[in-house]
């Protein structure tokens, strides 16, 4: 009895491929967007250093 709970465990804490993708497609939006706007500020506070 003790095995069958601990199958059921293990299999309710992995997570199936499509979610995988999923989260780390979503990370990968946000670090891709967070960098780019971190540039862009980057890049108008030299310019306006420049002027």
């Amino acid at each position: 009895m003790t095995t069958n709970t601990t199958i059921t465990e293990a299999r309710e804490r992995k997570l199936p491929g499509w979610l995988w993708f999923i989260a780390l497609w979503c990370g990968g939006v946000a670090a891709a967007l967070s960098l780019g706007y971190a540039f862009k500020l980057l890049m108008y506070a030299t310019l306006f250093a420049v002027k």
